[in-house]
């Protein structure tokens, strides 16, 4: 199946060929023929998997062969970078029709953002709380919307934004199409679900619970207090094009590009207390090649997709299997290879078990030479017994035993 056989507008179909899409994704195949019937749709997909391409095509469809004034579609995201993303989207779509986009989110003036939709945005990319400061503003309504989209739905539930989602729902009007797509259908979502889709047509693509080829994985095991100097040590002694750092929290990834900074490399910060000028300049300048390094959280880093990042590293180990997987995934996409490397602390390997279960890998376990370890890693990886009892290596050079959950 091609896009040729998917019954689109002509003019999508020519703005598909100019960007050079080949053939739908899954998730593009599966969700397009409901939405351009018009269905609702609860679809299981991730960041990669062209999810958005299979909710801006038949949306702009729609607009195309309905036309009418006012802002007709809302697509609410988590972050301000997933907004950015879906905003091009729609714009490279959409490059042979009249509509305009207009992205609603923190760190940009409240004022262009009214002017971009009182000058006739057809289409709103939203993040839920600057959406909702403009709607209790009353600087515009949502009256005239007819297609909702609820993307990255897990995210934004994770975040805390179910309050904000059903206060902006419940402004939108009961007569139209809804659509939301999330990487897992867990209980929360199917909540969501309940009270803003309607019958739904259910679409699911599988989770890769591998990643891609290409990738070489490899663990370092080091105390927390040490992950800054072993950082530092591998950045000296390998050769690192292009690095993508994560970080569990906000304040460590602070710290951590400091410290890069104070060592003579030019390090980037990507989290949600940056002001979106800061997080358009990082993102601008690690895209181009000005610097070096990108430190960032999960949560911000959602939907980052940069050409020829040649290393990512898990200075924290995630705490989700599938965060893994999504994370190292932003590697080896323009060159075809990429390395992943992961720091583990003693307390951390309760994870890495996890990970190791869900990617069916035993990840090869490695010291860096020459550097002052201050507990010497064991490098063999911890057998887990039947009994449910892992063995793991600990900080007072003891084994430590844990509860499986």
């Amino acid at each position: 199946m091609d896009f040729h056989n998917l019954n689109l507008h002509p003019d999508l179909l020519r703005a598909i060929d100019a960007l050079g899409w080949k053939e739908p994704t899954p998730i593009q195949r599966q969700a397009i023929p409901p939405v351009l019937e018009g269905r609702d749709v609860l679809g299981a997909a991730q960041t990669g998997s062209g999810k958005t391409g299979a909710f801006a095509l038949p949306i702009l469809d729609h607009l195309l062969k309905r036309p009418a004034r006012g802002p007709r579609v809302l697509v609410l995201v988590p972050t301000r970078e997933l907004a950015t993303q879906v905003d091009q989207t729609f714009t490279d779509a959409g490059r042979f029709t009249p509509f305009k986009v207009a992205t609603i989110i923190g760190g940009v003036g409240y004022d262009q953002q009214r002017r971009a939709v009182s000058n006739g945005a057809e289409v709103l990319v939203a993040t839920p709380g600057r959406l909702l400061d403009h709607l209790e503003n009353r600087a515009f309504t949502l009256e005239s919307v007819d297609h909702l989209v609820l993307d990255e739905a897990d995210r934004m539930l994770d975040m805390g934004f179910l309050p904000d989602i059903k206060a902006i729902v419940h402004r939108v009007p009961k007569d139209r199409q809804t659509l939301l797509f999330s990487a897992t259908l867990v209980p929360e979502v199917e909540r969501v679900a309940a009270f803003t889709l309607q019958d739904p047509e259910r679409v699911k693509v599988a989770r890769p619970a591998t990643v891609a080829e290409g990738i070489s994985q490899v663990l370092y095991p080091i105390v927390q207090e040490q992950k800054a100097e072993l950082l530092l040590a591998l950045l000296r002694s390998t050769e690192m094009r292009s690095v993508l750092v994560f970080t569990r929290t906000k304040d460590r990834a602070d710290r951590v590009a400091a410290k890069l900074e104070d060592e003579g490399f030019r390090a980037e910060i990507l989290h949600s207390n940056r002001t979106q000028a800061e997080r358009t300049r990082a993102m601008d300048n690690f895209r181009h090649a000005r610097s070096q390094i990108l430190v960032a959280t999960d949560i911000a880093a959602r939907g980052i997709d940069i050409k020829g990042i040649s290393h990512v590293i898990n200075y924290d180990v995630p705490q989700h299997p599938e965060d893994y997987v999504h994370r190292v995934g932003r590697t080896a996409r323009a060159y075809g290879v990429g390395d992943a490397i992961t720091f583990m602390d003693p307390l951390e390997q309760v994870h890495i078990t996890d990970i190791e279960r869900f990617t069916g890998l035993v990840f090869p376990r490695a010291m860096l030479p020459h550097f002052s370890y201050k507990v010497t890693p064991k490098l063999q990886a911890p057998t887990v017994k039947s009994t449910g009892w892992d063995r793991v290596w600990s900080r007072g050079h003891t084994s430590a035993f844990r509860r499986r959950r």
